[in-house]
């Protein structure tokens, strides 16, 4: 098939996670973390639901007739936004975030 007369086409997948963080700035003092966030510094934390939408694009394979196994991305989005971050402390848990507000 051509590239022009090529069939895209985009598969979009969600999910919904809960975890939960702290605004805190270790560059600032207790006061100045708790003038800046509020509520939001509390020692123990609070929680949100996050939505999580993942959107790939692509040629319609000729002989699938899918742009990618829907069971694929669903045990990447596992691996990936899952398994690391669902029901987590994203401050404790998640290396990237112990050093990022």
């Amino acid at each position: 098939m051509s590239p022009r007369s090529a069939r895209l086409a985009r598969l979009s997948r969600s999910v919904t996670f809960s975890a939960c963080h702290r605004l805190h700035s270790k560059s600032l003092s207790d006061e100045e973390n708790l003038q800046l966030f509020g509520k939001c510094n509390n020692p123990n934390g609070h929680g949100h639901n996050y939505k999580v939408v993942v959107t790939v694009r692509g040629e319609i394979d000729p002989v699938s007739g899918m742009v990618m196994n829907l069971t694929d991305l669903k045990e990447h989005m596992q691996e990936a936004i899952m398994e690391p971050l669902d029901h987590k402390n994203l401050d404790k848990d998640v290396p990237y975030f112990s050093e990022v507000v």
